[in-house]
């Protein structure tokens, strides 16, 4: 069954009734023909009293399954309710390491502690604890422990069996890898070639080519990128040795994507938290608050910065100051948000920082002529004096170039400090480059004329 966004109130109003007729028979029907990211829409409507019915009636497995599809702020107020009992075996023992990971990290730390230690199986406990030791922002911490593999030495016959067995463990075959008596990943075998195969090992049919690999510590933005540009749908995890500690799908991929994605907008928007529409004021609030308190301060020193010049007699001047402020503003944003994708897809790389700003500096110069000759031309024929006409032309063309590189070396100095440069895409240089616009301005005035 495939059901649409419009249809999930209805269906939900469908499982509802049955739940008051108590029929579980047919409702276990219409959760087992969807996906549990359908079944998380339908959680996200019911009430907590229906929610708690129908955890009853659906399998653990599908259940939990439902849980890690759910909406973050959703997924922390139903793991709020759940006993760490609950927790630990009846979602963390039913999913794959990755995302019984995801679940322990939405837990506060006390609760951590009483779930990791209510589950019972030692095997699940091991590799939940492993994975927690990577930092955040790793491969170690997005990979999941279960696969299939082979040794080298193996016979035909005895990687048949071995497959069957690991292969009960793991939600979806995506590949068998291949390893040598020390762990270490020697390459990929085919399925196909290993039924038809007439040889007795399976050495003679291991892929060796083109392998693609990556260790634990690499960064997520590297995996997301490696992913990309080959294609993959899979993509081994090795420890510094070389040994074969997990794999990466390209699931987690799209899901980290999301995340940093949502992460930059809201950061480029002015949002210092991870907030959603539905949360409550107080953190609305709290998250927007302080860039705008910057705003302010950054307004208060643009009025003061006006305030020093004379424009009772120069009254011509001030028709201009919104231009001057919006194309700094402007052009800053477009720079930066081009040199933040290009640390974030790798493009850009540190021995490219003086090639970046030569280049950059190039490119406001062209800019800065054309638009500042558009404005000399448009004020001429608006009668404005040909004095007027220069400051505001050359003001302008210098308010380019001086945004353009400002708005291009601050993300690559914050990327430097390890600090995300998406900080650089929104309220931060719109106001910086407002207030020395201002600033570049009102030079020129005072020089020229």
């Amino acid at each position: 069954m495939s059901i649409h966004k419009p249809t999930y109130k209805k269906l939900s109003e469908e499982i509802i009734n049955l739940l008051k007729l108590k029929k579980v028979d047919e409702i276990e029907k219409i959760i087992n023909e969807i996906h549990p990211a359908d079944i998380a829409d339908i959680l996200e409507i019911l009430n907590e009293k229906d929610n708690d019915k129908l955890k009853e009636i659906i399998e653990n497995k599908k259940y939990a399954e439902a849980i890690i599809e759910l909406d973050e702020n959703v997924k922390n107020i139903f793991l709020s309710k759940f006993s760490a009992d609950t927790i630990a075996n009846d979602l963390i023992n039913e999913l794959e390491s990755d995302d019984a990971v995801d679940i322990i990290l939405e837990l506060n730390d006390d609760k951590k502690e009483k779930v990791l230690s209510q589950i019972k199986n030692q095997s699940v406990l091991k590799n939940i604890t492993n994975l927690l030791k990577y930092e955040s922002n790793t491969a170690g911490s997005l990979m999941a422990t279960e696969l299939v593999k082979v040794n080298y030495s193996w016979s035909n016959k005895k990687c048949i069996e071995e497959i069957r067995k690991q292969a009960k463990n793991i939600k979806k075959v995506h590949t068998i890898y291949v390893v040598n008596e020390n762990e270490n990943f020697i390459g990929l075998l085919s399925l196909r070639k290993l039924l038809i195969s007439d040889n007795k090992n399976i050495s003679s049919i291991v892929n060796k080519k083109n392998l693609i690999s990556v260790k634990a510590n690499e960064t997520k933005e590297s995996i997301i990128n490696l992913m990309n540009k080959y294609n993959l749908v899979v993509l081994p995890v090795l420890n510094n040795k070389n040994e074969l500690i997990g794999r990466i799908t390209i699931d987690d991929v799209l899901s980290t994507f999301k995340e940093e994605t949502d992460k930059d907008y809201q950061m480029a928007s002015g949002l210092l938290e991870d907030i959603n529409i539905n949360d409550n004021i107080i953190a609305i609030t709290r998250s927007r608050l302080p860039w705008l308190i910057i705003g302010t301060i950054g307004g208060i020193i643009g009025a003061q910065i006006i305030g020093l010049f004379d424009l009772k007699n120069n009254l011509e001047i001030a028709f201009f100051i919104p231009l001057i402020a919006a194309m700094g503003g402007n052009v800053g944003v477009q720079s930066s948000a081009i040199v933040v994708q290009g640390l974030a897809n790798l493009t850009i790389k540190k021995s490219d920082i003086i090639t970046k700003l030569s280049r950059e500096f190039l490119i406001s110069v062209i800019n800065g002529l054309a638009c500042s000759l558009i404005i000399f031309l448009m004020t001429l024929l608006l009668a404005y004096q040909i004095s007027i006409s220069l400051v505001v032309s050359i003001s302008i063309f210098s308010v380019i170039i001086f945004s353009s590189i400002f708005g291009t070396f601050i993300p690559l100095l914050l990327n430097k400090y390890k600090i995300d440069p998406a900080l650089a895409t929104g309220p931060f240089i719109t106001t910086v480059n407002d207030i020395f616009g201002l600033l570049i301005y009102f030079f020129m005035i005072k020089l020229f004329l």
